[in-house]
């Protein structure tokens, strides 16, 4: 075993926070390990570190810098392909639900309530003799434009990803950030086309984070959107980008722009009320955001951020991993379809499970 993986097997057995990641298009494995367990609030702290924060924005966690031991390593590709076409068989009782909520919340955008909605869903699946290596190395190389990343504390718990979504990328006072949604499974030799809900459903989460920046900046720049792939799914990305007037409002950008409607819905305070009202279940930091907090650990240039949405991601527990998986709902979607949805986005753990 690695030395950097011998580490985190040592941190978890003592209970010690830690985070291990691999950035998009990367090869270099950081991890910082705590060396208390002292749980740190983000916004007590003006140290950098990794951020780690709840889908309510409630829980807001930090691995800080100061108290840790910080540890590269680079990934070693050995072989750790697998088939990305496992066939798993249907919940029906699981599909009949989630069938319901999204048919309760088309009725809800018709009576116009609210414009989009995201709706999502657990599965939990038994794992015995998880090996954090094998997992995080399966992700490193099977989804490699993906934010990779293992996450622990003793008084938060365990969580692990694969996410296609920058929240924001922070340099000084200039931000980039992107819309992504709309999603649909890879097949070999087919064009790509999206409907009018996909585009729809995409041209939202633009339209929202453009107008939130443009009291901030008045140079804001957005890209045409784009097919971005992501695994075995492709899905519509627009990259956004603007300097701001005052490097102090960044925490305040980021409470009006967390959750986005790519996560949550349109407009925010119904979506989230639909959501908590339906969903039957918390989302804890499924949908949340994470990642480097005020340094690049790789060149340790300090004023930067690099932040996920934290999404493709379980919690496990014992020997039970918990799998979340969520899709943009808008008057145009087909209940059927958006449950296929979710099972395509959940093969994302599955398969590495």
């Amino acid at each position: 075993m690695s030395l950097l993986f011998e580490k985190i097997k040592n941190h978890r057995q003592n209970k010690l926070p830690f985070v291990c990641y691999c950035k998009p298009n990367s090869t270099k494995i950081i991890a910082l390990f705590q060396k208390n367990d002292d749980l740190i609030e983000l916004d007590s702290s003006s140290e950098s570190g990794f951020a780690f924060v709840s889908f309510d924005n409630k829980k807001r966690y930090l691995i800080p810098e100061n108290f840790s031991d910080i540890y590269f390593e680079n990934y070693s590709e050995l072989d750790y392909i697998f088939s990305k076409n496992i066939q798993l068989e249907t919940d029906s009782y699981a599909k009949n639900k989630f069938i319901k909520l999204v048919e309760k919340a088309v009725d809800e955008i018709n009576s116009e309530s609210f414009e989009k909605v995201v709706l999502s869903r657990k599965e939990s699946i038994e794992v015995e003799n998880f090996d954090i290596k094998i997992v995080f190395n399966k992700l490193i190389n099977n989804y490699p434009t993906a934010f990779i990343y293992c996450f622990y504390h003793p008084k938060v718990g365990f969580w692990i990803g694969a996410t296609p979504e920058q929240f924001l990328k922070i340099e000084n006072d200039f931000i980039k950030t992107v819309a992504l949604a709309g999603t649909q499974l890879i097949i070999d030799n087919e064009t790509v086309v999206w409907n009018k809900k996909e585009v729809l459903e995409q041209q939202i989460v633009t339209n929202y984070i453009v107008d939130k920046l443009k009291k901030y900046s008045n140079e804001v720049t957005f890209s045409k959107p784009y097919n971005f792939e992501a695994g075995n799914l492709i899905h519509i990305k627009t990259d956004i980008q603007a300097k701001i007037y005052d490097i102090n409002s960044i925490s305040e950008i980021i409470t009006v722009l967390h959750p986005t409607p790519a996560v949550c819905g349109y407009p925010k305070r119904e979506a989230m009320k639909f959501i908590i009202e339906n969903e039957d279940y918390d989302r804890d930091f499924y949908a949340g955001f994470l990642g480097e907090w005020k340094k690049d650990f790789l060149t340790y240039k300090e004023n930067q951020s690099n932040l996920f949405v934290n999404l493709r991601c379980m919690n496990l527990e014992k020997n039970t991993a918990t799998i979340f998986v969520g899709c943009g709902i808008t008057k145009d979607s087909n209940p059927e379809k958006e449950f296929e949805e979710t099972e395509n986005k959940s093969m994302t753990m599955k398969n590495v499970l």
